[in-house]
């Protein structure tokens, strides 16, 4: 199963909601109008796709809208929510945290709401990680700081343990922010509640900085990922310059999809060369990375400075790929190889080069949300407590275009999100870097 697929065959796919019966309690949240149940969010605003595939299949491809119903499920003197972060960490999770605390407590009247802490690891008793409570004073000043309050862990957790310990809790809301590996679990979570006959709310709120989701739009902590490579890059390119033949080389996170490579490039004009996953490039040979750099000295130029996401090039690099905790593929470090790869080619050809390298990887995702990324977590937050307010469950948040939708588990998590090498933002990036003169594919103009 591929986005691809999803977009070519929606009939094949269930694009709705799972709910835990009829909301029956009117809300107090007080607003002029209320989102309707039949209320749905398209999936593409292509007019022309749209029109193809209501003509082959029958069906418009669509998400059930967010935001507040005039009737919902969950009686909120009853309630009582649980949060949990998990794994890496990323600009925004105190925003979130806080935004689903605050609209808990605020508007729905909730006033029991616990963090687990150290992610899954804090459903699990013999870990003794005891619940911390929540409440707006306790969240009152979090987003000024990076991380998250909670703790995280990687790696999955036994599926029946966890429904366990919400049942001893009494949870029946599960508020679960975390990438790919955490709304697989929220999924295997709500499966097995469902399977139980319970009555619990389980909402994802998307947590991915290398942006590679599907269906949800821009990831919050992602925009702010990218604003926090403009120094790095800034510096990488100040040392370049500061020595003849000098290269400035940058990794920045990005293990299947090179979306934040490819944005810091565009937002820093100084880049002269993104390497991406997406994208396979070889060392040797007439279109290589070193005939790349040797064109560029050639034509007069004294630096060069490249960005490469940590899953690019993977397939030069000789060994055994180890996996992480939660059964993630950890990249071969593909910055340190290149810097010596580098190194080693130019001092053999007599031409040595300066080369300095920059890993700015865990201060980028350590750094509070800024402006309309902290926005972004804010509106995610409410629109995940109105989801599971209302009864929603085995769902994640996502966006289009300006509207914030519904979006089954098993759809977001069907494949990661890359960049399609063949549209507009790659070919912007191509365009700005003018790597594709580099590497041998146009010819160089002495001017640029």
């Amino acid at each position: 199963m591929t986005i691809k697929d999803v977009f070519e065959n929606p009939n094949k796919y269930n694009f709705n909601i799972s709910n835990l019966g009829e909301a029956k309690i009117d809300t107090p949240v007080c607003r002029k109008k209320y989102v309707e149940e039949n209320e749905r969010v398209l999936i593409s605003h292509d007019v022309s796709y749209l029109s193809k595939i209501v003509r082959q299949n029958g069906v418009v491809p669509s998400f059930e809208k967010a935001g507040p119903r005039k009737k919902i499920f969950h009686e909120p003197a009853w309630s009582k929510a649980a949060i949990v972060t998990c794994g890496g960490l990323c600009p925004g999770l105190h925003d979130v945290i806080k935004g689903i605390v605050q609209t808990l407590w605020y508007e729905y009247g909730v006033k029991r709401i616990v963090g687990i802490r150290y992610g899954l690891e804090g459903f699990i008793p013999k870990y003794g990680h005891a619940p911390m409570e929540l409440n707006p004073d306790v969240v009152d000043d979090i987003h000024t700081d990076g991380g998250t309050i909670l703790g995280s862990s990687r790696g999955g957790q036994d599926t029946e343990q966890i429904v366990q310990t919400l049942l001893n809790l009494n949870i029946n809301m599960l508020f679960c922010i975390g990438g790919d590996g955490t709304l697989r679990a929220a999924r295997d979570i709500a499966d097995e509640i469902e399977r139980r006959g319970l009555q619990i709310s389980v909402v994802g709120v998307p947590k991915t900085i290398d942006n590679d989701l599907a269906f949800i739009g821009r990831s919050f902590g992602f925009e702010t990922a990218v604003y926090a490579t403009d120094p790095v890059i800034t510096a990488a390119h100040v040392e370049a310059k500061g020595a003849y033949r000098g290269i400035g080389l940058v990794k920045l996170m990005g293990r299947d999809s090179g979306f934040i490579a490819a944005y810091a490039s565009l937002a820093n004009s100084f880049v002269n060369m993104c390497l991406i996953p997406e994208s396979q490039f070889e060392l040797e040979g007439e279109h290589g990375l070193f005939a790349a750099l040797e064109r560029r000295f050639n034509a007069g130029k004294t630096h060069a400075v490249i960005v490469v996401a940590e899953g690019a090039g993977q397939n030069l690099i000789e060994g055994e790929a180890n996996v992480d905790a939660s059964g993630n593929i950890l990249k071969k470090d593909i910055g340190e190889f290149l810097k010596n790869k580098i190194q080693d080619y130019f001092k053999k050809k007599g031409n040595p080069v300066s080369i300095k390298y920059f890993d700015p990887s865990y201060s980028i995702r350590s750094v509070p949300a800024l402006g309309t990324d902290a926005i972004l977590c804010h509106l995610l937050a409410k629109n995940a407590v109105h989801a599971a307010m209302a009864g929603k469950t085995n769902c994640v948040i996502g966006k289009c275009a300006d509207i914030y939708m519904h979006v089954p588990i098993a759809l977001a998590t069907i494949e990661r999100q890359k960049i399609n090498v063949d549209d507009t933002l790659w070919q912007a990036v191509l365009d700005t870097t003018c790597q594709e003169r580099y590497f041998g594919y146009e010819p160089i103009v002495k001017s640029k």
